[in-house]
């Protein structure tokens, strides 16, 4: 392996920290009392008082998530990642990134090293700790241990006063440096392939970036805490199935060798999770990882995660109050708001929503009513929209052709969509009132699907002819049509009780709520095209 001159130099003073008798790569428990962000946020002037308490952290029992306030003069141990170093002489400035945020570190030669008689040469490590070690041995990167004290600078910056230093992990590869110029990053790490590719870097040096995946921490987090409470149970079901169902989609292959069958990775979870309310649960979810062999682009991914709730005895208008509900406390506890700019648009998730009918919405935006159409009619208007490959197309995935160009995007603000042709939607209840459509909604915001509903289809005969109708499409070639699952109709035999349904992508709530352009800024390892080596 070719080394870069300074991986030669990073080497280097590796082994002479070993030589030195420092293990560069300790396996011994740090104990860390603070963190940059908590210390900065939380500071108090003037020295503690000696009857007043420094707080539960410090105790053996200490929680770093306890809030406590941070005095002159408090003790304190901390632990990151070296990210600046300014030598001065006897003293110097260092700038420590730890897990929450970045916290300056004053270090002098005389706290940190021990005396040398005057005319000796220091030969012990204490004795070298700051004039080799500190001063030519640590480089940008490296994790290194600080326990001293907090104050505030003459220049009126919080810090911490280091007493002793520890090297906790020597870094061997340079990072990236950024550069900064009135508060803006340039001549950085901004590579979107190299980000994606390396996160673990993007991670280090963009600020910003790690705020994104926390915020979607929150998301999920926050919708967990809704649906428990709410007397809902989180289950796992199988990502390796046989049959790829529960949507319309391309699914990935793999094979089975004790088996000797084919399998494949879910598209869904939804026909196992309605197994569960057949089986007397009344409610479950499950947020997981579903695979689509299918493009990638700025909005889909191969691998992403979604949320899928079934409900019993609730229908699709149940499901749309609750899911706006949901998405409001959502806003607010990623935000502190329920709008969010999204690009040029300010999206607010207040409810409640517009509920507007999939053949009305285009109606409004066309001025054409295919609910009269012909599937040849249908046809040639898709056709006259530049939409490919319609011959094997039945009339419900010409209708969804024609609202995807036509439509779409112009849902801006979140919108139900509702009332979808049964052509569309094989696992859905018919309409109760409406001939020909079935009671199912998708939620658009910002231009795409967000969220996809139904009242479920309970009725096992009703669902197995709806299976053979999607198995003659695949046959005039559609392969997103799905295909009988036996099992499932049987489950449906044993009786299902009316129940709602909704799947919700995760990746594009992420979007959503952080305002971020595409999936791959909200996904922490995207799939990626094989390094060039």
């Amino acid at each position: 392996m070719e080394l870069s001159e300074q991986e030669q130099v990073r080497r280097q003073s590796l082994q002479a920290l070993r030589n030195l008798g420092i293990d560069p790569y300790p396996a011994a428990e740090y104990k860390v009392t603070g963190y940059s962000t908590d210390i900065k946020a939380n500071f108090v002037d003037e020295p503690r008082e000696e009857n007043e308490t420094a707080g539960a952290v410090g105790s053996e029992s200490a929680s770093l998530l306890e809030v406590r306030t941070w005095h002159t003069g408090d003790a304190v141990s901390i632990a990151g990642r070296l990210m600046s170093k300014r030598i001065m002489g006897k003293a110097s400035f260092i700038e420590l990134q730890d897990s929450k945020g970045r916290i300056q570190v004053y270090v002098s030669r005389d706290d940190i090293q021990a005396p040398v008689a005057e005319g000796e040469q220091p030969t012990t490590v204490e004795q070298q700790m700051y004039n080799v070690v500190f001063k030519k041995l640590l480089d940008i990167g490296d994790f290194i241990g600080i326990e001293g004290f907090v104050f505030r600078t003459q220049m009126g910056e919080i810090s911490v006063h280091a007493k002793k230093l520890t090297v906790l992990a020597k870094s061997i590869r340079p990072l990236p440096i950024v550069k900064y110029k009135d508060g803006v990053a340039y001549d950085g790490f901004n590579d979107p392939e190299q980000r994606y590719r390396q996160r673990y870097v993007d991670l280090i040096v963009n600020e910003g970036v790690k705020d994104t995946f926390l915020k979607r921490a929150t998301i999920i987090r926050t919708m967990r805490k809704v649906f428990d409470e709410a007397g809902y149970t989180e289950v796992e079901t199988p990502i390796l199935q046989a049959i790829a169902g529960g949507a319309s989609a391309r699914p990935f292959i793999t094979h089975h060798n004790t088996l000797d069958v084919d399998m494949y990775l879910r598209i869904a979870t939804e026909l196992y999770l309605k197994r569960l309310i057949v089986g007397g649960f009344e409610g479950v979810y499950e947020i997981g990882r579903n695979f689509r062999n299918e493009g990638m682009d700025r909005s889909h991914n191969p691998e992403f995660t979604c949320m899928e709730l079934y409900v019993q005895y609730k229908d699709y208008n149940w499901m749309m109050s609750f899911t706006e509900q949901l998405l409001e406390k959502i806003a607010i506890a990623v935000n502190g708001t329920t709008k969010v700019m999204v690009g040029d648009h300010e999206i607010d998730f207040k409810a409640p929503y517009r509920r507007l009918p999939i053949l009305d919405a285009i109606k409004e935006q066309t001025g054409k009513d295919v609910a009269a159409m012909s599937e040849d009619e249908l046809r040639a208007f898709a056709k006259s929209l530049n939409v490919e490959d319609t011959e094997h197309m039945g009339k419900g995935k010409l209708i969804d052709e024609i609202f995807g160009e036509t439509c779409e995007g112009q849902f801006v603000q979140p919108t139900f969509i509702t009332d979808y042709p049964v052509e569309m939607s094989p696992l859905t209840k018919m309409h109760r009132s409406k001939p020909g459509l079935t009671e199912r909604f998708e939620l658009m915001v910002n231009g795409k699907e967000l969220a996809n509903a139904y009242s479920e289809l309970n009725d096992p005969i009703d669902q197995y002819e709806r299976f053979v109708e999607q198995m003659k499409l695949a046959a005039k070639g559609d392969d997103e049509a799905m295909v009988i699952d036996h099992d499932f109709v049987r489950a449906l035999e044993y009786g299902m009780p009316p129940t709602s349904g909704i799947g919700i992508g995760i990746d594009r709530l992420a979007i959503l709520m952080t305002g971020q352009p595409t999936i791959q800024e909200v996904l922490l390892f995207p799939t990626m095209k094989p390094e060039a080596k």
